[in-house]
């Protein structure tokens, strides 16, 4: 009984780790606010491009560029980096005023080869920042400009706000998705940057100085590329900053196949990443005397929000059952305390930053969506996803 004891208190404490991160950061968001940050000066001399991966997105790119181009300044550029395309997304993207680039290789497919080819191509007369935006995105009038100047100004990776809202013709498990982004992308950042600076690359909204972007791996089928450049440039000692003025929007698919496929490969590259990058980041975090990469490790850690509370549930369910016959109830106090908090610490980052998207019904129904996820995850183990596939688009 001792040594079962024993190792339920241990596993309690592991599990518990990222859920007392989780409600950190949530708390650190909620009271500290979305601060009003000093916007960056402007210089006419500065430079920038905007660099667009985009396979086969004649559906969507005009709609993009349209509503891009406009907040361009002149002698700034915009680069279409048409990959592997059987479409008409070239000739979209140039109709429309861009620099379209072509990049045929069947044998090496994914974003991170597009983005590799678009910054060879920049190479030749290379800009002071390269702004990354996905081909499905909408952007706010100042947020290529203002994410080009911080990043210039600071010398680090900058990322701002990106957002995939549900769209209001969007069923229960597109609200609670748009919920989960919203804690990802928004209130944990918040969190994040106010422990230690920092906070993560997320793919879109990004930008990086010339002298990063230049040395920069990107050149991988990585399905979560732009995760992995922020944990390498934390290692060799660049914070990303969080610009939250900086506005992007991507839509949530509105087909389940396209939802599923989209966060099959998000999630299993997280779940990846955090296998892979967790023990190495908190090594080097003492080898270095670096405790910003040990924060970081920790915040890694924290799986998708819908599987940190399925984790807890069941482990709580599995140490009281424990308990009940004879046990230490230590192992379901832990857990219960655990899963306690990550309910209130959701309900309470729901109330700050996400009721005026998502109705408080939608959280009522979060098992739905979790339960949804079950197949994810299970495959995970099995038939995990390792290679870039794109999420098919909705109709324009």
């Amino acid at each position: 009984m001792f040594i079962l004891n024993l190792l339920l208190i241990s596993t309690a404490v592991v599990i518990a780790i990222p859920a007392a991160m989780f409600c950190g950061e949530v708390l650190l968001a909620v009271v500290w606010g979305e601060r009003k940050q000093k916007s960056p000066e402007q210089t006419t001399s500065l430079s920038y491009a905007v660099l667009i991966p985009a396979h086969n997105e004649q559906a969507v790119i005009q709609k993009t560029l349209q509503i891009l181009l406009p907040t361009i300044s002149a002698g700034n550029r915009v680069i279409v980096v048409a990959d592997n395309c059987s479409d008409n997304t070239a000739e979209i993207a140039q109709r429309c005023g861009a620099t379209a680039i072509e990049r045929t290789d069947t044998s090496r497919r994914g974003k991170g080869f597009a983005l590799d080819f678009g910054i060879s191509y920049l190479a030749d007369n290379p800009p002071d920042v390269v702004v990354f935006l996905d081909a499905d995105c909408r952007v706010d009038e100042q947020t290529a400009s203002t994410l080009a100047a911080t990043a210039h100004q600071s010398g680090c990776p900058v990322q701002g706000l990106n957002l995939c809202d549900p769209d209001p013709r969007g069923g229960v498990l597109q609200m609670i998705s748009g919920l989960a982004f919203r804690f990802k992308n928004l209130v944990r950042p918040l969190g994040l940057t106010r422990l230690v600076g920092m906070t993560h690359l997320t793919g879109t909204g990004m930008a990086l100085p010339w002298a990063l972007v230049n040395r920069a791996q990107v050149a991988s089928s990585n399905v979560v590329e732009d995760m992995q450049l922020g944990i390498d440039l934390a290692l060799s000692g660049y914070r990303t900053k969080f610009i939250p003025a900086a506005h992007v929007n991507s839509p949530l698919p509105q087909q389940r196949s396209a939802a599923t496929t989209q966060r099959t490969r998000w999630e299993h590259g997280h779940l990846r990443t955090l296998l892979t990058q967790v023990p190495k980041l908190a090594l080097r975090a003492f080898a270095t005397r670096r405790p910003f990469l040990l924060i970081l490790a920790l915040d890694l850690a924290i799986p998708p929000l819908s599987l940190l509370v399925m984790g807890n549930v069941a482990f709580c369910l599995l140490a009281l059952i424990a308990w009940l016959c004879g046990s230490s109830a230590v192992p379901a106090i832990i857990a219960g305390s655990a899963l306690l908090s990550i309910a209130g610490c959701v309900l309470l980052g729901w109330a700050a930053y996400c009721r005026q998207q998502i109705p408080l019904r939608a959280l009522l129904l979060a098992p739905l969506y979790a339960l949804w996820k079950v197949p994810l995850y299970v495959a995970f183990l099995w038939k995990r996803q390792q290679q870039w596939v794109r999420t098919a688009r909705d109709a324009s």
